[in-house]
């Protein structure tokens, strides 16, 4: 059962993903906020009859699982929409990750948050003992983005806007990876705050 709690955060196209698998490799286990936010949305779920209640039977799919298409663009044509959703799921999705970072049986436990900073931070999330920031030059972030997702550069501008600043993340980091080269320069980033991090859990 690991009662130290790491949160891993960085804005998109920085690198979490990698770094998330390289933690695991090392015997880590990392909760992915992203898979959480599906499964507290599953059938049965009180957060599904939450969002039923809230925004009606045309949420569900024929079958009675979330209509996501539908969703996403309800909410994201009404900010006060889309707050009422993040009322229903992210407490739910808070809960999951904590369950599931501490019934690990790695010495330390990672919580992979991608919007760490816009659910509030440390207020959001009380529980972490520290916060690593992937932070990748946003020069950086265009060019990965654009490559990964086959889009313009006014649309990868817009979504990185879209996200909390550079500066935002930073200010709430314990630690920092720099990711602006190749994949392998992330391992020794990577091994050095393992160390630490398994020192830290041991006190």
């Amino acid at each position: 059962m690991s009662t130290f709690i790491v949160g891993l955060t960085g804005g998109i196209a920085s690198g979490k993903s990698e770094v998330s698998r390289r933690f695991e490799a090392l015997g880590i286990t990392v909760a992915d906020a992203d898979i959480a936010a599906r499964d507290v949305v599953a059938v049965g779920t009180p957060a599904l009859e939450g969002i039923v209640e809230r925004f009606g039977p045309k949420a569900l799919q024929s079958e009675g699982s979330l209509d996501r298409a539908w969703l996403r663009r309800r909410v994201f044509a009404d900010p006060v929409e889309r707050r009422a959703l993040e009322a229903i799921t992210h407490p739910a999705i808070r809960a999951r990750l904590k369950a599931l970072c501490e019934a690990a049986q790695s010495p330390y436990a990672i919580a992979a948050i991608p919007l760490l900073t816009e659910a509030g931070g440390r207020s959001g999330y009380p529980w972490l003992d520290r916060v690593l920031v992937i932070d990748t030059p946003e020069a950086c972030q265009l060019s990965r983005l654009r490559r990964r997702d086959s889009i313009d550069e006014a649309l990868a501008q817009r979504m990185i806007q879209a996200q909390a600043t550079r500066a935002q993340r930073l200010a709430l980091a314990d630690d920092i990876i720099v990711n602006e080269g190749t994949p392998e320069h992330l391992q020794p980033q990577v091994e050095q705050l393992d160390r630490l991090y398994r020192q830290l859990a041991q006190r």
